[in-house]
C-alpha cells in the first residue's frame, strides 16, 4: 500500500480535484469569503499549471502545493486534513534541492503559521494589505535552507 502522503507532480487531469480541495477549504473557513466561484478557482490553477511545479496527494487529491520555481515562491498549499502530515510531506516536497522558498499566509491563519513555524519559516515585514477581490491581509514568511 502507498503511503497516501506521498506527492507525486500533478497532472492537468488533477486541475478539478485541486480546484474542488481549495474550493472546499474556502467554504469551510469562516474567516474566508468566497470572492470567487468555483469554477474561477479552476480556471485560475489550470492558468497558472503551465508556469508551476505542483504537487499532489492522495487519491482523490487531499492535498495540494504550487511552487514558482522563478521565483521560490509557495504560491498554495492546501490539505482537506490537518496535523496527519499531508502539508509537511507537500513541504518536504518543495524544499528538495532548494535553499530558500517564500510565501505569504493570511494573517488570520494563526495555525497555517504554525505550521509554516514548525517548518522553519520566520515572519518577515509587517501585515501586507489584500489586493481585490481578495478581503483578508497577509503577512510574508520565509525558509532559508
Amino acid at each position: 500500500m502507498t503511503d497516501p502522503f506521498t506527492p507525486r507532480r500533478a497532472g492537468q487531469e488533477d486541475i478539478a480535484g485541486i480546484a474542488a480541495v481549495v474550493n472546499r477549504w474556502i467554504d469551510e473557513t469562516d474567516w474566508m469569503p468566497r470572492t470567487e466561484s468555483a469554477e474561477a478557482i479552476e480556471g485560475f490553477i489550470g492558468a497558472a499549471f503551465p508556469d508551476r511545479i505542483i504537487w499532489v496527494v492522495g487519491d482523490p487529491i487531499e492535498g495540494y502545493l504550487s511552487l514558482d520555481p522563478a521565483t521560490a515562491k509557495v504560491g498554495a498549499l492546501y490539505c482537506t486534513r490537518t496535523g496527519e502530515g499531508c502539508g509537511k510531506a507537500l513541504m518536504e516536497a518543495a524544499k528538495q534541492g532548494r535553499d530558500f522558498l517564500w510565501l505569504h499566509t493570511h494573517v488570520t491563519n494563526t495555525r497555517a503559521q504554525a505550521f509554516y513555524r514548525r517548518e522553519g519559516f520566520v515572519a518577515v515585514g509587517g501585515e501586507i494589505a489584500p489586493e481585490p477581490p481578495e478581503t483578508v491581509p497577509e503577512m510574508r514568511m520565509e525558509w532559508h535552507g
